[in-house]
């Protein structure tokens, strides 16, 4: 697993690479606990490249929505594919999680306050 880490226009985007194990999954916490930590509003999480989402990582990624959201910050997941994109399906997920099918589309709606489609 890799995490890839950039900042534009004020949003933290971070994506995702790789098979998260449940070895590696200390490492994604880690990540995401020191992004919120720095403070920021608006977190775009880009999730083309995961192959697998254990349950833990799912649990690490909507406390990362409820943290920022708590601080009236905004979080949007963008090009869920395959295997993820039907947790999130199944789980009802995208009828409170902002869900984008790209980076573009994620970053225009955090940069407006809109919630994509």
């Amino acid at each position: 697993m890799k995490i890839i880490q950039s900042k534009k226009n004020g949003i933290v985007c971070i994506t995702v690479k790789g098979r998260i194990e449940a070895s590696l999954d200390k490492e994604f916490e880690k990540a995401i606990k020191e992004i919120i930590a720095g403070g920021p509003s608006r977190l775009l999480i880009d999730l083309s490249a995961l192959d697998y989402l254990p349950s833990s990582v799912l649990r690490v990624i909507l406390s990362a929505i409820k943290a920022i959201g708590q601080n009236s910050g905004r979080v949007v997941l963008c090009c869920l594919n395959g295997y993820v994109k039907e947790i999130f399906e199944v789980n009802h997920f995208e009828d409170t999680i902002t869900i984008t099918d790209s980076v573009e589309s994620g970053m225009e709606a955090l940069s407006c306050g809109l919630k994509a489609a």
